[in-house]
């Protein structure tokens, strides 16, 4: 295949850390355009659709003997870089890994797709259209992936592979999440006289109590394990010398396949309200993942993996991905690709070159081997 440490490595100098929310792209643009430019140069046709100002996708197509898809799609953001102990984003190559924010999650399997893409532009004409994607904003609001979905709305995709570090272990099942805040209201007033005013903070104190003994009351999922309320932040007070008349915690609560997040919603709110408590509309929303492992899609991964040597077991995650998104869509999507969580985020995030060049290879042989369209998706 081509040269695949120039790839990564031009991938990770090029920085795009998700600006969440503030001005300016964090550099997912020019990502996107490097890989516009690396997949012409290949042959295989590609362009940019700018999803929020200044922020865009790259989409390439493969054209196959049908015209029904199989839709590779990795992201092009990444986290911050605080506390990072190797060079950013200078590509360090140390015993066939390659070092970098990005590497992982998720430039290595991005460089996997477009590797995949190019071998399958030049050689032998696919059975299915093949449809390579690089979102924006997956670290932060999933607005890429949604502006992907609207664009392929009117072609048939008949599976989806999202490229994600799972040591090329095919995910076909992770957690959703509900995020959203909880208040207690008192009554401010001077520290010095506390029996005239009501301590939000105190008022939250059961509330917290309540969330970190009392689990979700769901059954557990196979891969997936129970759902989980957690309490990620808190806020209260405006001085050393003031009751403090508001108090506010921010939850993360984690879904299992089948559970809707506004009902999730509604039933804290109800739970919570109990204990003197209000909570705010979610902030955020993404759902659970769960494709039955008999899809035509988890059968030709396995099937490929096994070819090339890898045990065919599938998985799942505890966190979220764009996968989600697009199996809402009525897509069968499975998350795969070369590195390990561990190594995501990490600051000394890293890849093994080999299993990226593997990936490759995995994914070209799983596109080839889908020879069946499942029932008509996305379209």
């Amino acid at each position: 295949m081509t040269d695949l440490t120039s790839l990564l490595r031009d991938l990770v100098r090029l920085p795009s850390v998700n600006p969440r929310g503030r001005s300016g792209d964090g550099g997912e643009t020019a990502v996107a355009g490097y890989v516009r430019d690396w997949l012409e140069r290949h042959g295989v046709r590609a362009e940019l659709h700018e999803v929020l100002p200044g922020r865009c996708n790259v989409v390439a197509i493969v054209p196959g003997r049908l015209a029904e898809a199989v839709l590779l799609e990795s992201h092009l953001d990444t986290v911050e870089t605080d506390a990072m102990t190797v060079p950013p984003f200078d590509g360090e190559v140390r015993d066939g890994r390659l070092y970098g924010r990005g590497a992982c999650d998720a430039k290595g399997p991005l460089a996997a797709f477009m590797l995949a893409a190019a071998e399958l532009a030049r050689g032998e004409q696919p059975l299915h259209t093949v449809v390579l994607a690089g979102v924006c904003d997956e670290e932060h609001a999933y607005r890429g992936v949604v502006h992907l979905l609207e664009q392929l709305s009117e072609r048939t995709v008949v599976g989806a592979i999202v490229g994600e570090p799972t040591g090329l272990v095919p995910v076909v099942a992770h957690k959703g999440v509900v995020r959203y805040t909880v208040r207690t209201s008192g009554r401010a007033g001077h520290s010095s006289r506390p029996d005239e005013a009501v301590n939000a903070i105190s008022l939250m104190a059961p509330v917290l109590a309540h969330l970190a003994a009392t689990p979700p009351d769901v059954a557990q999922h196979p891969l997936l394990g129970p759902a989980t309320r957690t309490v990620t932040r808190i806020r209260g007070g405006t001085g050393p010398n003031t009751i403090p008349g508001i108090c506010e915690a921010d939850v993360d609560r984690r879904t299992l396949p089948g559970e809707e997040a506004d009902d999730v919603w509604r039933q804290d709110r109800a739970e919570l309200a109990e204990l003197g408590a209000e909570l705010d509309p979610p902030f955020l929303v993404d759902h659970a993942l769960d494709t039955p492992v008999d899809s035509a899609l988890v059968s030709a991964l396995r099937g490929a993996l096994a070819a090339h040597g890898r045990p065919g077991e599938t998985a799942g995650m505890p966190f979220g991905t764009d996968a989600s998104k697009i199996a809402r869509a009525g897509v069968p999507t499975a998350v795969l690709g070369p590195g390990s969580l561990r190594d995501a985020h990490a600051a000394d995030e890293s890849v093994e070159l080999a299993e990226v060049e593997l990936a490759a290879r995995v994914v070209v042989a799983a596109v080839r081997a889908l020879a069946v369209p499942e029932e008509p998706a996305c379209g």
